[in-house]
C-alpha cells in the first residue's frame, strides 16, 4: 500500500491545529520517524470559550473547516496509521458532546480527548526524541493555547509531569484582549501564573535538571525575537525577556517595528505566553531555555509505534498499576482468558482496540480490593477515570471505567443508563460479568466448559449440566444473572444440554473448594 510506512498525527490544541505525516524506517532494531509533511493553521479554539465554558458556533465552525482541510489530506490513510488527540479547551469545554462528533466527522477519524498528565507524557516524548542522548535530566515547558505543561524526565522516561490551566489564548482573552499591553495587565497576568506555579514550584526545583526546552509556539516564537532582536544571544533567559516585555509594554503590543523575527499569527499572543514564560522562569529558578523540536504530535507518532508493536505505553502502564495495586495476577489472568473466549463465541469480528480494552479491564477489575472488599467494583471504575494512567486517553478510562464498575450488582443500578451505550461495551460487559462470575472461587478449569451465544437481545449459556450439579454457588451466581439480564429486557438462558461442550475436560477430579476471597454478593444489592 502507498502509505504503509507512514503515520499522522493530528494536535489539535487550543490555539493551533496541527497534522504531521511521518515516514517510519527501521534500522538495527530501532524506528526513526523523518517528517513528509506539516500542516499547521491558527484556530484560536480557546478565544471560543464564554464565562460558562460553552464554546461559541464561529470557533466550532473554524475548527470544523480546518479539520475538512486535513481529513483531505489523510482521508486514505488506514485508520490504524492516524491518530487525533485533542487537549486543553476540549478538556473544559461544556459542549463537548457538540463539539467532538463534527469534530470527528469533518477529520474522518476518531479523536482522543486526552487528560493534561498524558499531553505532558507525550509532549516530553516528542521533545525528547528531537534531541540527542543524554543521562542527565531535562525539563520541557510546553505553554500552549489553554494550558501549560512541566515535564522533568530521564532519557524517555518522564518522572515529574504537570499540565497547569494557563495558556497563551485564555491569558490573552483574560489580560491582553485583542494583544493589547500594559504594565497593570502585565503585573495580573504575571501574578495569576505565578500562583499557578506555587503547587510545583519545590518539587521541581527540589529535583532539578541540567538543562531547560521550551517547545511549541510560544518558546518558538521567544526564541526567535530575543535573539534576532538582540535581547539574548542563546535561547531564552529571563533578562532578554524583561527587555522584550519593557519593549511591548512601551508600544502596548507586539507591533512594534523594532522587534524582529515575530510571525504576524503570533503577534496577539505573545505578551500572554511571555507573561507565563516568565513566571516560569522566576518561580522554577530557570537560567536559561532551549528551544525543543518536536513536541506533541511527534511524542504522538512515536507513540502509535509502540501501539503497532509490542512496546504499547499502555500496556506497560497495565503492569505498573498491576504491581502497584498488588493485583492477584493469576486471578486477572484466569478472567481476561475467559472473558475473551466469551468475546470470541459472541463476536469473533471485534476489533483489536475493543479486545484490548476488555483485557486490560480483566486485567485491572480488582484494583478496588486495594481499597475495601465492600464495593471494590465501584472503586475500581474511581480509580480507572480518575488515576493518571500513562499512555490512556480520557475516553480509554472512562471505557475502562463504565466495564469495571458492571462486573457485578444490580445492572439497573449502574451509574449509567446500559441501553444508551454502544453494542460492543455491552457486549463486553456481559463477558466480563459471567468470567468474574464463574471464576469466583479463583481456581483454574478449562474454558470448553462453556459457551456463550448472543443475539440480537437473546443470551444462550451453555453449560454441561453435570459440572453445573457439581458448583452450587455458581448455578445459584448464574440464575441471579439470568434475572438480571431479563430484568433490563434480555432474555437470558441457561442450557445444559449442549453436546458440543468438550465434557471430559469440563470434570473435574475434586468438588469446587470453598470461596477464599468473596468477589460478588450472590444477592442483588439494594
Amino acid at each position: 500500500m502507498e502509505n504503509e510506512n507512514l503515520l499522522a498525527a493530528v494536535d489539535l490544541g487550543s490555539n493551533s491545529f496541527r497534522l504531521s505525516v511521518g515516514r517510519v524506517v527501521h534500522q538495527d532494531g530501532i524506528s526513526q520517524i523523518y517528517s513528509i509533511d506539516r500542516l499547521k493553521e491558527t484556530v484560536r479554539l480557546a478565544a471560543g470559550l464564554d464565562d460558562k465554558k460553552i464554546l461559541s458556533e464561529e470557533a466550532i465552525q473554524r475548527a470544523v473547516s480546518v479539520l475538512q482541510r486535513f481529513g483531505e489530506r489523510i482521508h486514505d490513510f488506514p485508520p490504524s496509521k492516524v491518530r487525533a488527540v485533542a487537549t486543553n479547551t476540549f478538556r473544559v469545554a461544556k459542549n463537548i458532546d457538540e463539539l467532538l462528533p463534527r469534530a470527528e466527522q469533518a477529520l474522518g477519524f476518531p479523536i482522543e480527548v486526552i487528560p493534561g498528565h498524558e499531553e505532558a507524557r507525550l509532549v516530553f516524548s516528542g521533545v525528547t526524541h528531537e534531541l540527542p542522548p543524554s543521562d542527565e535530566r531535562r525539563l520541557v515547558v510546553d505553554i500552549g493555547g489553554g494550558s501549560t505543561e512541566f515535564i522533568i524526565g530521564r532519557h524517555l522516561n518522564p518522572e515529574l509531569m504537570k499540565s497547569l490551566s494557563m495558556g497563551c489564548v485564555s491569558y490573552t482573552k483574560n489580560y491582553f484582549p485583542g494583544g493589547s499591553v500594559t504594565a497593570d495587565a502585565f503585573a495580573k497576568a504575571e501574578l495569576a501564573a505565578r500562583k499557578e506555579l506555587e503547587v510545583i514550584g519545590k518539587p521541581y526545583r527540589k529535583l532539578g535538571w541540567s538543562q531547560a526546552y521550551g517547545s511549541s509556539g510560544t518558546a518558538k516564537a521567544l526564541v526567535a525575537v530575543l535573539q534576532d532582536t538582540g535581547f539574548s544571544s542563546l535561547g531564552i533567559t529571563l533578562d532578554g525577556m524583561l527587555k522584550l516585555k519593557k519593549e511591548l509594554i512601551s508600544f502596548g503590543s507586539a507591533r512594534s517595528p523594532d522587534l524582529r523575527g515575530l510571525k504576524i499569527d503570533r503577534m496577539e499572543v505573545l505578551p500572554a505566553g511571555l507573561a507565563i514564560m516568565i513566571a516560569a522562569f522566576r518561580e522554577l529558578k530557570i537560567e536559561r531555555m532551549l528551544q525543543g523540536e518536536g513536541a506533541l504530535r511527534v511524542g504522538v507518532l512515536y507513540d502509535m509505534i509502540g501501539r503497532n508493536t509490542a512496546s504499547d505505553k499502555r500496556d506497560e502502564t497495565v503492569k505498573q498499576y498491576t504491581r502497584r495495586y498488588h493485583i492477584d495476577v493469576k486471578q486477572a489472568a484466569r478472567v481476561k482468558q475467559l472473558a475473551l473466549h466469551f468475546l470470541n463465541d459472541i463476536n469473533p469480528q471485534a476489533s483489536e482496540d475493543f479486545r484490548k480494552a476488555l483485557a486490560w479491564a480483566a486485567d485491572l477489575h480488582e484494583i478496588g480490593l486495594s481499597i475495601s472488599q465492600v464495593s471494590f467494583h465501584k472503586h475500581t471504575a474511581y480509580v480507572l477515570e480518575n488515576a493518571d494512567m500513562p499512555g490512556f486517553s480520557s475516553a480509554d478510562q472512562k471505557r475502562l471505567s463504565m466495564l469495571t464498575a458492571a462486573q457485578q450488582g444490580r445492572l439497573d443500578k449502574l451509574p449509567y443508563d446500559l441501553k444508551s451505550i454502544s453494542q460492543e461495551k455491552r457486549q463486553a460487559i456481559l463477558c466480563l460479568r459471567l468470567a468474574v462470575l464463574f471464576y469466583r472461587r479463583r481456581s483454574s478449569f478449562s474454558s470448553d466448559a462453556i459457551a456463550l451465544s448472543l443475539q440480537d437481545k437473546c443470551i444462550i449459556l451453555d453449560v454441561n449440566k453435570r459440572w453445573l450439579d457439581a458448583h452450587p454457588l455458581t448455578r445459584y451466581s448464574l440464575s441471579l444473572e439470568e434475572q438480571e439480564w431479563n430484568n433490563i429486557g434480555y432474555n437470558f438462558k441457561i442450557n445444559t444440554n449442549n453436546p458440543r461442550l468438550n465434557r471430559q475436560k469440563l470434570i473435574e477430579d475434586t468438588p469446587a473448594p470453598s470461596i477464599t476471597v468473596p468477589v460478588q454478593d450472590p444477592k442483588p444489592s439494594a
